[in-house]
């Protein structure tokens, strides 16, 4: 009987364990003592609605059900695209698309999600007026031609004006990318034109130039003929002129017809026969 009784109470007692059990899960399940924080998330810590001064980091934080709730903030480095309208110093109007690449300061997270928000808010309460300001302001320091030529330098100055907008709200800027520019129908069409006709010139300057040449060594080829003959006819004597004809001559005389027959034609010059008489 006693040993019935014992195991009848073990029994109870496992029962009742089983059901503290269970009933500590749907408690937790339903009040959450507990908050995970994932990597690249910081924790905003709230109580009863008011944002605290402590920041929660990366992995598991009890917390009081109820009274406590936790806002996950991620302070990864993200990317957003905008397109934005200005016109140029010339006024002409510029349609620019840029990226940029923006993260939270995760020191600060509280403060950003109290003063503005989430990151969707941040978008398009901080960064999408700032990034249209910035780059109205930018373009309009620039023709629209210098902002074709000059892009770095148009870049480098959003960089620089939107970082420092954007710290003010513990937003952090990594960098910005100029990823289009658009013009008007009428601009960008002038535009090719312009380059068709630069084109030309240079082609017809590239023609220009190498006739120039070509008369040039013409004109040069002609002085260095004219210089040659008159060297040769410095250098031309009769000796010399006597002298070439002996070296060609193939030793047969012309000849000429005359009489019965044909004579050699030999004509030697007195001055040069030997004035001895033979024996």
């Amino acid at each position: 009987m006693e040993r019935v009784k014992s195991q009848a109470s073990n029994n109870l007692k496992f029962g009742s364990l089983i059901a503290g059990s269970i009933l500590f899960l749907i408690v937790a399940v339903i009040f959450k003592p507990f908050t995970i924080v994932n990597a690249g998330e910081r924790g905003v810590v709230l109580q009863f609605g008011k944002v605290q001064d402590g920041i929660l980091d990366e992995g598991i934080h009890p917390i009081v059900p109820v009274v406590t709730s936790v806002k996950r903030i991620s302070v990864r480095v993200q990317q957003n695209s905008f397109t934005a309208d200005a016109a140029s110093k010339d006024l002409q109007k510029v349609s620019t698309q840029l990226a940029v690449n923006w993260h939270i300061d995760s020191a600060q997270v509280n403060k950003v999600f109290q003063r503005v928000g989430d990151q969707e808010e941040i978008i398009s309460r901080i960064i999408t007026p700032a990034v249209s300001e910035v780059l109205k302001a930018a373009t309009a320091k620039k023709t629209a031609e210098e902002i074709i030529t000059k892009r770095n330098d148009l870049k480098a100055e959003i960089d620089e004006n939107l970082a420092t907008r954007l710290a003010d709200y513990n937003v952090i800027v990594d960098d910005v990318s100029l990823v289009d520019f658009s013009f008007s129908p009428e601009f960008s069409k002038a535009i090719e034109s312009k380059q068709i006709a630069e084109q030309e010139a240079k082609q017809a300057e590239f023609i220009a130039l190498k006739a120039s040449k070509e008369a040039v060594a013409e004109v040069n080829r002609a002085k260095g003929q004219a210089e040659a003959q008159r060297l040769q006819r410095l250098t031309l004597t009769r000796e010399l002129l006597q002298k070439q004809a002996i070296e060609k001559w193939d030793g047969r005389f012309p000849t000429v017809m005359g009489g019965n027959g044909a004579l050699p034609l030999i004509n030697l010059d007195p001055a040069t026969l030997s004035t001895q008489t033979p024996k």
